[in-house]
């Protein structure tokens, strides 16, 4: 088992990470959610990345661009200047209208020296688009390899992501009823943490977890008793929409 790059970040535990950015009170996965994060005293923030069809990496959760622009389509489909001709934050509130869809290299810019970041790979597919390489690339050119965690729930991107960036920590998606293509890819696979949603989260599980050496980094918590109680259990960070009232929760 290699030792975590992100060990040193965890001085305080647990830590707190924005889910998309502060997303309960601004429009995910955009510059002002991560913004307000940071405000809100988080300690990192969560996020989503695709490839766009001209190659570059982009910050948004669906494999469409349906539910939070103000356009249609398949991300992966799009370039970046098609993109960036949508509206990503009116369909949230009409006082982010304007927002758009942000590159990770923005993201890395505006907030990457401030916040850990947690740089989840959507793949829907055993097959790459070459998407692995370009995080490493972004993350590399912004010197954050011992500020960020790159996760996924498909085995396969991990297996290629570990392969072109060893030296930056990867964590294991998962949640009760998504198999996806399978944990059984993971075996043999070293990687440093688990993300299980936090409804798997019991002692036998941390017990297991604190044996094999894992970080246990849960989502989505937003209700201040489950988030002592898992505090309580020795999770490593808590990933929430509402990284203001986790904060208080686990501080007052």
């Amino acid at each position: 088992m290699t030792t975590l790059p992100l060990d040193h970040l965890y001085s305080r535990k647990p830590l707190i990470f924005g889910h998309r950015g502060a997303s309960a009170y601004a429009p995910m996965n955009t510059i002002p959610a991560f913004e307000l994060a940071a405000e809100m005293g988080a300690d990192g923030i969560e996020l989503d990345v695709h490839r766009l069809a001209d190659g570059q990496v982009v910050v948004v959760h669906d494999f469409t661009v349906d539910k939070t622009t103000d356009g249609t389509g398949k991300v992966t489909e799009m370039t970046l200047e098609q993109l960036r001709a949508l509206d990503a934050g009116a369909w949230f509130d009409p006082k982010y209208a304007g927002t758009r869809v942000p590159t990770l290299d923005e993201v890395f810019e505006a907030v990457g020296q401030r916040l850990i970041i947690n740089v989840e790979i959507k793949a829907a597919s055993l097959r790459t688009d070459g998407i692995e390489t370009r995080v490493a690339e972004s993350i590399r050119r912004h010197r954050l390899e011992q500020r960020v965690i790159v996760s996924s729930f498909n085995p396969m991107t991990l297996r290629r992501f570990r392969k072109v960036a060893p030296e930056i920590a990867i964590g294991y998606l998962f949640a009760p009823g998504v198999t996806f293509f399978g944990s059984p890819l993971m075996t043999g696979l070293p990687h440093e943490a688990k993300h299980p949603h936090h409804e798997i989260i019991t002692e036998a599980f941390m017990a297991r977890a604190r044996r094999s050496g894992h970080r246990v980094n849960t989502w989505t918590i937003n209700d201040p008793d489950r988030a002592r109680h898992l505090r309580n259990l020795g999770v490593d960070a808590i990933i929430t929409d509402k990284p203001d009232i986790i904060r208080q929760a686990l501080e007052g």
